[in-house]
């Protein structure tokens, strides 16, 4: 098997069950003309989250990582009326084109777009006392996810579901030794998960057009 084979399947499933999409197509094209890193979700994924939050019957998602906007646009779109999504960016750049993104696709006032470090605008949402969320997505720097983790753990209530995405990191989570700073991050997120009773969880590996990695899904149990 090949990274071009693994493309080409995702192609596939693409072109059959989601078919043309101009709204994201144009997400990623503003994206790709501010210079943004090509590190969005690919649009199976992207479906996927948007799924998940429809079975969940989400009405409030927090994003912990916006870059630019292309996964918040597709886990809007599972909001139901009067829903709303709270995204998180650092980098001001991918926040201006992550509001112009969802403004576009007809969620300027549903999503918001917060800039700033995630520990910090954690705390704010935690400060200001913020109703929980039903579906969080967390896919920022990976040595921070411990710290989103604890948070996001904060800010649901049982019944959530927490989605960490790039958790296998091409086969390196499992390397016991690793000094790579996200393989480290993904292997303490892990372990602090494993620690967690009030949650379960499992992990997923994956393979597609973003090459071998996979996600971790985290129930909030009572």
């Amino acid at each position: 098997m090949s990274q071009q084979q693994w493309t080409a399947v995702d192609d596939y499933f693409t072109d059959v069950l989601i078919g043309d999409d101009p709204v994201l197509d144009a997400a990623q094209q503003a994206a790709d003309k501010a210079g943004l890193p090509r590190i969005a979700v690919s649009a199976p994924q992207g479906k996927q989250l948007q799924l998940l939050a429809e079975t969940l019957g989400a009405r409030r998602i927090l994003e912990v990582g916006t870059l630019g906007g292309y996964s918040a646009i597709w886990m809007a779109r599972a909001l139901p009326a009067g829903g709303r999504l709270v995204t998180l960016e650092i980098d001001p750049v991918h926040a201006e084109v992550a509001r112009d993104n969802l403004a576009n696709a007809g969620f300027a006032e549903v999503a918001e777009v917060r800039l700033g470090p995630a520990a910090d605008t954690l705390q704010q949402l935690a400060d200001e006392g913020t109703d929980p969320f039903d579906l969080v997505f967390i896919d920022a720097d990976k040595p921070g996810n411990p710290v989103y983790f604890a948070w996001a753990l904060r800010l649901t209530r049982p019944g959530s579901l927490i989605v960490v995405d790039n958790t296998v990191r091409g086969g390196k989570v499992a390397e016991a030794d690793s000094t790579d700073p996200a393989v480290l991050g993904v292997r303490r997120l892990h372990d602090a998960i494993a620690a967690e009773p009030r949650v379960s969880a499992t992990s997923i590996q994956t393979v597609g057009s973003k090459g071998y990695d996979g996600f971790t899904l985290i129930r909030v149990r009572a």
